[in-house]
């Protein structure tokens, strides 16, 4: 379960999620993106959701950025304690061990997401700090472990007992009592900014699902696991990344667009990843959609690149870019200091999709990836958007 780190608020396997569901009179609304854009159908992907009496996984995700948003407000307007002062902290009085737990985390953010952690420079050194502990503990660290429990070497030998034992750690994480010194990093973190336990939680819960699930009958389906391996990401990291003062959104909007930059992210995982998961025996498309364009998943297995796979391909592409131009409206509400790693983050995984065009839309045996001239073409770009401030009320 391949995946980059990146921002999100609502996407396989472990990359980043916001899904633009603004509130309306305090009840819950259908995405505005699935109100714009048709599929091929000419129906809404979640129209089948919304008549089902069961609650759609929309709705289910949207009760937890509700409750995300809420802790932030409470906490909009304060300014976060700086984390380079010494306090005194339960489970890890050590001042020097903590500041090492958090240069560890810079070392290997720096490692293995350089472009991000150039990125990271950029803000306050407080915020900086935390970012390196959520992304790479919770992203790196997290999703690695939990990745090698599910597709590593001794996947084979894992039970739900064993991640129940991580949610314990986790729970003890967030008490105050780390188990290592990048736990202490996260610990340290949580405690100082409105980050609940939830979708550290959901994330765990997608390892769970990875255990058991290897087909998903809709994107209803599909989309709730995305939000579980990576749209969780985003709603960790929003209260980090910080709202500008100035930004006349509400919080839950902001929240949403990065959810939708999360599904982004992951739909753009699954899509370059076709031919590697059908490897291992796993088709993280929907099966009602496979099946309206003719195709089965012998054809995956099989991994011919035809027209009816094509034409499949450019409707999951579209779904994609539309989370994508959904996530850009959040972005621009961040803190200032924030803004460049996510824009950067938002146009390299974008091209992702452009590169699976140029293949032909061969994903069975080509993997699409974005060169490095490309990306150092796209910094400065990402740059320039940070540059320019909030947007109107979306």
């Amino acid at each position: 379960m391949a995946g980059v780190l990146l921002w999100v608020v609502c996407p396989k396997g472990n990359a980043t999620a916001l899904l633009s569901l603004i509130p309306r009179s305090g009840k819950h609304k259908r995405c505005r993106v699935h109100q714009k854009v048709k599929f091929s159908t000419g129906v809404s992907a979640i129209s089948s959701a919304v008549a089902n009496p069961a609650r759609s996984s929309e709705e289910k995700v949207y009760d937890v950025v509700l409750k995300q948003a809420a802790l932030v407000k409470e906490q909009r307007g304060k300014k976060p304690l700086d984390l380079g002062t010494r306090t005194e902290t339960d489970g890890f009085t050590d001042w020097d061990l903590l500041n090492e737990a958090y240069d560890r985390c810079g070392e290997v953010c720096a490692e293995y997401a350089k472009t991000f952690y150039l990125g990271t420079l950029l803000m306050t050194p407080e915020r900086r700090r935390a970012v390196w502990a959520i992304y790479v503990l919770c992203y790196a660290v997290w999703c690695r472990r939990t990745d090698e429990l599910v597709d590593g070497p001794n996947a084979s030998h894992i039970t739900p007992r064993a991640l129940d034992r991580w949610e314990k750690r986790l729970d003890d994480l967030f008490e105050g009592r780390p188990y290592d010194m990048l736990d202490a990093a996260l610990s340290d973190t949580v405690s100082k900014y409105p980050v609940d336990i939830q979708p550290f939680k959901d994330m765990i819960e997608g390892m769970r699902l990875d255990l058991r699930k290897s087909r998903y009958m809709n994107f209803d389906e599909l989309y709730l696991y995305c939000y579980y391996v990576a749209g969780t990401v985003g709603l960790m990291s929003v209260p980090v990344m910080g709202i500008a003062a100035e930004s006349k959104a509400s919080v839950e909007s902001v929240y949403n667009a990065a959810l939708a930059l999360g599904i982004a992210n992951q739909l753009t995982n699954i899509l370059r990843d076709v031919g590697e998961d059908a490897r291992r025996g796993r088709i993280y498309l929907p099966q009602d959609e496979l099946a309206r364009f003719g195709l089965s998943d012998d054809d995956i297995f099989r991994g011919q690149v035809t027209d009816k796979w094509r034409n499949f391909m450019k409707d999951q592409i579209k779904r994609a870019r539309m989370f994508f131009d959904e996530a850009e409206k959040g972005v621009s509400e961040l803190n200032a200091a924030s803004r460049w790693p996510v824009w950067a983050s938002l146009l390299l995984y974008r091209q992702i999709l452009d590169a699976i065009e140029e293949n032909d839309y061969n994903n069975f045996s080509k993997r699409a990836y974005v060169g490095k001239v490309k990306k150092f073409a796209s910094l400065p770009v990402a740059y320039g958007r940070a540059l320019m401030g909030t947007s109107k009320l979306f």
